[in-house]
């Protein structure tokens, strides 16, 4: 195997463990002996340093991992302050919505209203921490009750549950209609 490739072998093994790798462990791998493999590694850590790349392989007691320069520290920090963008999808939202105006409620009882399941995107909303586990209802299984957070109140510009917007009769009856129409359709078919 060429020297290029070895190096590409090498970066992708201590890419990959994201720990230290012992030198044994890196020669049996590239299928070399020992003395070799160190100065295939030592050969890359000098074109790190000369290329100035961010990241740099350290040795650890006779292993090897890749890291970040300390020189990078400070634009990592920049990133890492910089808030995450959450994507909202339209069945994430959907879920929302039903946590948000009945809460608590279990993932059985969202799933009987969205007719799908509905593990993802109540976890995706606990990931962004809109919703939370408030409890466990009282049945059998003792399923997690989920409800909104106060994030969910800041980042939908509401001071409480009772800000929500509500729909007017008409339209909830006519919402009804709709939905037992598609339904008798679906019984008919």
């Amino acid at each position: 195997m060429e020297i290029k490739k070895l190096q590409g072998v090498i970066e992708a093994i201590l890419f990959t463990m994201g720990e230290s790798v012992e030198l044994s462990r890196i020669a049996s791998a590239i299928e070399h002996d020992e003395e070799t493999t160190r100065k295939i590694i030592h050969s890359m850590m000098d074109e790190y340093d000369a290329e100035n790349r961010g990241i740099r392989i350290i040795e650890l007691d006779n292993a090897f991992q890749m890291c970040t320069k300390k020189e990078m520290y400070e634009y990592l920090i920049r990133i890492a302050k910089q808030p995450k963008r959450y994507m909202l999808t339209d069945v994430v939202l959907e879920t929302l919505s039903i946590i948000a105006y009945k809460q608590p409620v279990t993932k059985l009882e969202i799933e009987k209203i969205r007719g799908v399941k509905s593990d993802h995107a109540v976890n995706k909303l606990v990931e962004y921490g809109l919703v939370e586990e408030t409890g466990r209802l009282d049945a059998p299984g003792r399923p997690l009750l989920f409800g909104t957070t106060e994030e969910f109140l800041r980042r939908f510009s509401v001071q409480s549950l009772e800000e929500l917007p509500t729909l007017d009769s008409e339209k909830l009856e006519h919402f009804k209609e709709e939905a037992e129409d598609e339904a008798q359709l679906k019984l008919d078919i």
